[in-house]
């Protein structure tokens, strides 16, 4: 009987996943706490969205509750209050707000016993003003992609352009 082979060819591993580009940015430390997805769109979109910075704030606060879309975040006032440093008063103000935009929709509940919990704030509203924007967006930056294509030609010299 011969040896076994001793010979071991070994397997092809995959390359190194890189990182994501936010965890770069935030280090895995902080994203590993958790992360919120703010849409490009409402932050530039914020002054046609007809909010102002507290209750761009708050809703920013009522994203970062909003975990699963088919639960809608329930955060109580005090609580927004305190991530903001504010009085409750004024995210009831600012949140009655965000509710008359029809950006933020609220749901009054009660606890078993039939004493008031805190409401149930649903962004359908935001989110659909946000959607609608869409268009417009993709709009600007295509006359933005013209515009740079136009600048980049004009400083080339003639003999140099590439040719379609």
């Amino acid at each position: 009987m011969s040896p076994p082979n001793t010979n071991v060819v070994s397997f092809p591993t995959a390359p190194a996943k890189a990182e994501a580009s936010h965890v770069r940015i935030w280090s895995k430390p902080v994203v590993a706490l958790g992360y919120t997805a703010l849409p490009s769109v409402m932050i530039q979109a914020q002054r046609r969205l007809g909010v102002s910075p507290l209750q761009f704030n708050i809703l920013a606060q009522l994203l970062d509750y909003w975990r699963e879309p088919s639960r809608a975040p329930f955060p109580s006032k005090a609580e927004l209050a305190d991530r903001i440093g504010v009085k409750p008063k004024t995210i009831q103000t600012n949140i009655r707000a965000l509710e008359k935009a029809k950006l933020v929709t609220r749901e009054m509940r009660r606890t078993a016993v039939g004493d008031w919990n805190s409401n149930v704030y649903h962004l359908d509203g935001l989110v659909e003003r946000i959607k609608a924007l869409v268009p417009e967006f993709e709009e600007a930056r295509e006359e933005r992609k013209k515009a740079k294509a136009a600048q980049k030609r004009a400083q080339t010299p003639k003999g140099q352009r590439m040719q379609p």
